[in-house]
């Protein structure tokens, strides 16, 4: 949806982009190059399906091949369209050069709505579909990485896996075509859970730093700070579950596409979702009170503001009123243009969508490095860790002995010090470092230039300034 009197998605992102690159010292013919869309094919093919011929639109664009292979989620919605797959084919780019990623930036969709579809006649659109970009090289381990986006999951991607895996029968690397798969065909631990879980390592991060949030109004830790999510998808729902039961945080409402759902003492939000799961919405949830209109919940009064749904939901029309000190963009471009302005005007701070969302990406990468390198992390070193802990607990139980000392261990201390790292505490570990990093380089641009007044900017000129280094390492 777009609003009247504001850019449209694809114009917003070029806006962000321009409003980095006039503080950027680049040449004009590198700023348009880093700018443009490279290419975006479009396909229409035809699957028969309860007797008769369905006609399916797709696409799949390449914004950048500073870096190969390019790297974006396929989505199935029927808004998709070129000018949003472009759009957020740019907003990879910066993203993947943001969290250090070795990936160009690609997006896909397909015009279909999921839910009027059997699982079978899904499985046969999407192979088609899959068959399509991969005779084009729009799907390869070294060119073209899909992974799942809105619409589309595990199930999908072990499709799409599979389809290459049929049309490549000697490729070896032929589990990499595709991240997002299940672990049991390929995936790695910790995948579904990564972009949620990037979003509360990212808040964690924030909340590291006292100057940030006093910027934003915020003291103390995320413990008892009020949080409203909207959109309870995959994202959403694991960041607003890690919040409240790791963090402490409280979620106080939770808006959906059928209405919200508010308690103001927090809601369980794994007893939330198993509602949904069972009844298909959550109308007539007990443990809250429910409002018809959603999009209003958005104006509640709250510390965390996580959109993590679609674009475009905090607009021209609802901006002046967010009463919230910050917002996290789990959703790729869910505060337009010129909602941005207004609510830098207001003090309210905001992390980007291209960092705070690039935990789905940073896992896709580790997941893409574990196919190729066809072992799983941990499978070396785990046990070599156990024994080496379990050498130096033996010894100092040995000394407490013969000197009489009496030392205890604290309770359940030696079961998780002797406990090598499997491949989810890994995944987890590489994800918080990469998130902490990201977030360092965009706080040292905020914080040392004067002309940078937000982390929205910030991260546009870091991850501009390294697409940029790579184009001029190469020749161009």
């Amino acid at each position: 949806m777009q609003i009247t009197g504001e850019p449209s998605f694809r114009d917003s992102v070029d806006l962000m982009f321009n409003r980095a690159t006039s503080l950027m010292d680049l040449s004009p013919g590198l700023e348009q190059k880093i700018k443009v869309c490279n290419s975006t094919y479009t396909v229409r093919f035809g699957v028969r399906l309860r007797g008769k011929i369905e006609t399916f639109t797709g696409y799949r664009s390449v914004h950048s091949e500073h870096m190969e292979p390019v790297k974006g989620g396929i989505r199935y919605a029927l808004s998709v369209n070129q000018n949003e797959v472009e759009a957020l084919a740019a907003l990879m780019t910066y993203k993947c050069a943001l969290v250090e990623t070795p990936f160009g930036g690609s997006k896909g969709g397909l015009c279909i709505d999921p839910r009027a579809w059997e699982p079978h006649e899904l499985e046969a659109i999407t192979r088609r579909f899959a068959y399509e970009l991969i005779k084009r090289d729009l799907i390869h381990p070294a060119q073209n990485v899909p992974a799942p986006d809105m619409g589309t999951g595990e199930r999908e991607m072990a499709w799409i896996a599979d389809q290459y895996a049929r049309m490549n029968t000697a490729d070896i690397n032929a589990k990499a075509c595709v991240t997002g798969k299940p672990p049991h065909a390929g995936g790695i631990q910790g995948r579904v859970e990564a972009t949620g879980r990037g979003v509360q390592y990212a808040l964690q991060e924030f909340f590291r730093y006292e100057e940030d949030k006093k910027l934003a109004g915020l003291s103390g830790q995320l413990d008892g700070k009020k949080v409203i999510v909207q959109g309870l998808g995959n994202v959403g729902y694991h960041a607003a579950k890690f919040l409240s039961e790791e963090d402490g945080s409280v979620v106080t409402a939770v808006i959906e596409w059928d209405g919200a759902i508010i308690n103001d003492d927090g809601i369980n939000i794994e007893d939330l979702r198993q509602w949904i799961a069972k009844h298909g919405s959550i109308k007539g949830y007990p443990q809250g009170t429910y409002v018809a209109e959603g999009a209003v919940v958005l104006e509640k009064e709250c510390d965390i503001l996580i959109p993590a749904a679609l674009e475009g939901v905090i607009n021209l029309n609802n901006a002046e009123r967010i009463n919230a000190k910050l917002i996290i963009e789990a959703a790729n471009g869910p505060v337009t243009f010129g909602a941005d302005e207004i609510l830098r005007k207001r003090g309210i701070v905001i992390i980007p969508d291209m960092y705070a969302n690039a935990g789905g990406v940073t896992v896709s990468y580790f997941e893409w490095v574990k196919n190729l390198s066809h072992i799983r992390f941990g499978r070396m070193q785990r046990r070599a860790e156990e024994a080496r802990h379990l050498l130096l607990v033996n010894e100092l139980e040995r000394l407490s002995s013969d000197k009489g000392l009496g030392w205890t261990m604290s309770p359940n201390f030696k079961e998780k010090y002797l406990r090598g790292a499997g491949e989810l505490e890994l995944v987890r570990s590489g994800l918080d470092d990469t998130m902490r990093t990201a977030y360092q380089a965009m706080r040292e641009v905020w914080h040392g230039r004067h002309d940078v007044e937000d982390l929205r900017v910030a991260a546009y000129i870091v991850s501009i300034s390294r697409v940029a280094a790579t184009y001029q390492s190469k020749g161009l």
